[in-house]
């Protein structure tokens, strides 16, 4: 069982309080995009065995979303931070790269 941090309220959670929201960080295309761009942003994602980040919504808490670095392979937890971070914060990115290399 996955067992998170909610950045927000700070509270221990595990995953049955929480609903997936699939990749972070990902480029939403406006209006003007051509159909290419718009269909790689629809359904096109990364699903990486190893470090992934992503995004989990505090359902049954806070409500609000939130994003993981994990690594999909062992499960292992690296942080949380809010889903308003455009990059993961250098803490969580020092924490990755010490434990995995590359």
């Amino acid at each position: 069982m996955l067992k998170f941090e909610c950045p927000y309220c700070h509270c221990g959670v595990d995953e049955t309080e929480l609903v997936p929201g699939g990749e972070a960080h990902i480029r939403r295309e406006g209006p003007g995009a051509d159909d290419e761009a718009f269909e790689k942003y629809l359904f096109l994602r990364e699903n990486p065995v190893g470090v992934h980040f992503e995004r989990w919504r505090h359902a049954f808490g806070c409500g609000k979303w939130f994003h993981v670095a994990r690594c999909t392979q062992t499960m292992e937890v690296f942080g949380t931070y809010p889903a308003q971070t455009l990059e993961p914060p250098r803490p969580i990115q020092k924490a990755v790269n010490s434990r995995r290399a590359g």
